[in-house]
């Protein structure tokens, strides 16, 4: 069946993304236009808006089944792209779709369950031999049986959300003591994100790199995988600089790692678009961890080191097209690294900085990808995720993508909210970084501080600072003593002065 109309049920720059992509294709596109963001860049690209601005708040607009099938059905829409994130793994949406006869641009429901389900897709992993972390083999049912586990694989172990995601339901365990505390906190946590408090446990690898293979699959029985992503940048478990390839593997790691993807996905009989995530150790082991089935945040290394565009592959599989592509067909060419620009105050943990954009500008050239969902006077709000930009640079080496990486975070201007730009150029600077030595704990062990300032930066600030001084004074009709020659001076002179420094 060939697509004609796609809504994309998102919002952001995934939905800038898509909309790309699809209109490349000839599909009609559509978007939800919400109370919370009526002004929103993508709905400015979109071909229509649906207006989801009239809402009861008891279910979010992005999260409502129910209201986006009704609204597919009503425009005569085709097919939906959840995008990440909302609905976007959630088996219902694509068995709802299913049931009207709307192409989900995705996986199966069941393979959605399956590997959504982290105890489900361990299973899997193990009747497939792929390496695994010790732990529970299923849920754990209370506090004695996580306590005994425990004990036999020895601590530190890690308690998981079975039905989770992005640091959810997650306690780390370094003691007995701290098991009954703990397995309260992730239960009771799992059953607020998930609605459902399942647990399981496993052994904690302390500082490990965080390494996921994007694989694709249609629905004939063809796999590929297209390298590996290195993920490690990251805080509270969620990523922050992203890069492809990894400068841990090897070709034979690679071609390992890549396989067993593959076996997880071919298990579940996937299709779509996919990514399966491992953990990685200084001994050059790695272990299963999960796998996203949906399109990921950092996607687009992968596109940049690959050529392949990832959306574009989502929606012909879809369609019922055979993959193109054959493993001998994928080549990784040059390095890239992926920078998340979101509104956060880097220096108070990283937390959310709402506001007005005044003023946004980023850096264009070769080699350079912005993908974005704001602009100028953009309202960064609280309803939604952080994230404004990805700044994404391709380059022939590691070295010469960091040192463009770099120089492209000094042309990034974003006026009236604090961002995590200063974050991404400490990270470019540091010295383990650039030696591609470091993981998951980079951030709490490596860096000093978190706010990068370019030498000049001081002066600056102080000559600003002087400079508004004076002309506060000037106002007040205050003067200023020349001490050098013991005789008064006014502010003119002083400003004059000033501004030659």
């Amino acid at each position: 069946m060939k697509i004609k109309s796609l809504l994309i049920a998102n919002r952001g720059e995934i939905v800038v993304r898509i909309n790309e992509t699809a209109k490349r294709l000839g599909i009609k596109t559509y978007g939800i236009k919400t109370a919370k963001e009526p002004n929103a860049l993508y709905l400015r690209l979109v071909d229509d808006a649906i207006d989801f601005s009239e809402s009861t708040e008891e279910i979010p607009e992005f999260l409502d089944i129910e209201r986006i099938i009704e609204a597919a059905r009503v425009h005569k829409i085709d097919s939906i792209h959840p995008g990440y994130g909302f609905l976007a793994e959630n088996p219902y949406f694509a068995r709802r779709c299913k049931e009207e006869n709307i192409v989900f641009v995705g996986p199966s429901d069941t393979a959605i369950y399956k590997m959504g389900n982290k105890t489900i897709a361990k299973q899997i992993a193990m009747r497939h031999k792929i390496p695994l972390l010790q732990g529970s083999q299923g849920n754990i049912k209370n506090v004695r049986e996580a306590a005994d586990i425990a004990g036999k694989i020895g601590y530190p172990v890690i308690l998981k959300a079975a039905a989770g995601g992005g640091g959810r339901g997650m306690r780390i365990i370094e003691k007995a003591s701290q098991i009954e505390k703990m397995f309260k906190m992730a239960t009771s946590e799992a059953e607020k994100a998930f609605n459902d408090p399942s647990v399981f446990i496993e052994k904690y690898v302390k500082n490990p790199r965080h390494i996921e293979f994007q694989i694709l699959g249609d629905h004939y029985g063809n796999y590929v995988h297209l390298g590996e992503r290195e993920c490690s940048i990251q805080r509270k478990h969620q990523k922050l600089i992203e890069e492809s390839p990894s400068a841990a593997l090897n070709e034979k790691l690679r071609a390992e790692m890549g396989e067993a993807a593959i076996q997880i996905a071919r298990a579940v009989n996937y299709y779509s678009a996919g990514t399966v995530e491992f953990l990685f150790d200084d001994d050059k082991n790695y272990f299963f961890m999960e796998m996203n089935t949906r399109i990921q945040v950092e996607h687009p290394v992968t596109e940049m080191v690959t050529g392949v565009d990832l959306i574009e592959l989502q929606i012909r599989i879809a369609q019922g097209e055979k993959l193109p592509l054959k493993q001998k067909d994928i080549r990784l060419k040059g390095w890239a690294i992926e920078c998340r620009i979101n509104a956060e105050d880097v220096q108070a943990g990283f937390s959310p900085n709402l506001g007005i954009i005044e003023k946004i500008s980023l850096p264009k050239g070769k080699n350079i990808r912005i993908d974005s969902g704001v602009t100028d006077y953009s309202v960064i709000t609280p309803y939604f995720d952080s994230m404004i930009a990805k700044l994404i640079i391709h380059a022939e080496t590691r070295e010469k993508a960091i040192q463009a990486t770099s120089a492209a975070l000094k042309k990034c201007l974003i006026k009236g909210i604090k961002t995590t730009i200063p974050f991404c150029q400490k990270v470019m600077n540091n010295k383990k970084f650039r030696k591609a030595e470091f993981n998951t704990s980079f951030i709490e062990k490596e860096l000093d501080n978190l706010y990068h300032q370019e030498p000049e930066d001081e002066m600056l600030a102080a000559y600003v600072a002087t400079f508004d001084f004076a002309a506060q004074l000037e106002t007040d009709r205050i003067t200023f003593v020349d001490f050098e020659r013991g005789k008064n001076i006014s502010p003119w002179v002083l400003n004059k002065r000033l501004k030659s420094l």
